[in-house]
């Protein structure tokens, strides 16, 4: 393993030796541009494995992307090689289906220090809910991205993440009722400690995230990428091309749904995606929100 190769990967064409907060801002954007959250290796006969020199094959030497406890743990390699302070952390992802946070703490984030000041550092929540840069851990604080406006709350034993979004333009009308769109102009995304985590912690639950029933990663296939203007997400046979347009206070959904015979060149023309084998598409009721 080696940066180079990962910065080849992530088009990152800054500074290397210098672990300051502009320099971070840019790796954030390039990898949320260039790598997928995706966990399409569960529904194509793989497994997704929790060790860095598999994850580092899979995303920088095979083009692939992953889900948090694969982006998120590469990136946190990459930054302490770089000379950052991180600390790994764990946090509670809002389950929709219950409406109130998992049990499990399976959603795999960084904090990064920088001249004494700390940062959130998530590059892999995808599709709307996606960072554009690091989040200051400041409570109460409105930060505003292209994404929409994200919030942190100290509530003294958790932090809790929301993001407020904008109104949404629905160009198919086949869509306008559909489960995946998001309707909630403010909505909770998880809640986290500052409790330190190492790889270890997340190995039985990323077990099972990939064997429980009733995991989201098992009921639906996802794969999302961030866009100069917006994302892009396949959700099962549901394509979406999303694009922002703050200056009118919208984002505009452009949906449908994909016949199994173009998913292969799918995956390939808008994802820069290639599978091993065949992609099997889930998308159950299970609650899940562009």
């Amino acid at each position: 393993m080696n940066l180079e190769e990962y910065f080849q990967r992530i088009g990152f064409q800054g500074p290397r030796n210098k672990a300051d907060l502009a320099t971070l801002k840019l790796i954030h954007k390039c990898h949320i541009m260039s790598v997928c959250f995706e966990n399409l290796d569960m529904h194509c006969g793989g497994r997704i494995v929790m060790d860095i020199e598999v994850i580092f094959d899979k995303i920088v030497c095979r083009g692939r992307g992953g889900w948090c406890m694969e982006n998120n743990l590469l990136l946190s390699w990459v930054l302490r090689e770089m000379g950052y302070e991180v600390t790994m952390l764990a946090a509670r992802v809002f389950n929709r289906t219950i409406s109130d946070f998992s049990p499990m703490e399976g959603h795999l984030i960084n904090r990064v220090v920088i001249d004494g000041k700390s940062y959130i550092e998530d590059v892999s929540f995808g599709v709307s809910s996606q960072l554009w840069e690091p989040l200051e851990l400041v409570s109460g604080k409105e930060q505003v991205q292209v994404p929409g406006t994200f919030r942190l709350t100290d509530k003294g034993d958790l932090w809790i993440l929301e993001k407020t979004d904008r109104k949404l333009e629905i160009l198919n009308p086949d869509f306008a009722d559909s489960n995946l769109v998001n309707r909630q102009p403010t909505r909770t995304l998880y809640c986290f400690t500052l409790t330190p985590r190492d790889v270890g912690y997340f190995m039985d639950t990323s077990h099972i995230l990939q064997t429980d029933p009733a995991s989201l990663f098992i009921n639906k296939s996802i794969c999302s990428l961030q866009t100069p203007t917006g994302f892009r997400a396949l959700i099962g046979w549901t394509f979406s091309e999303v694009t922002y347009q703050a200056e009118r206070g919208v984002d505009v959904y452009d949906m449908k749904n994909m016949p199994d015979e173009e998913m292969e060149s799918l995956l390939r023309d808008k994802f820069n995606i290639r599978l091993p084998n065949k992609l099997q598409p889930v998308n159950t009721q299970h609650k899940y929100t562009l």
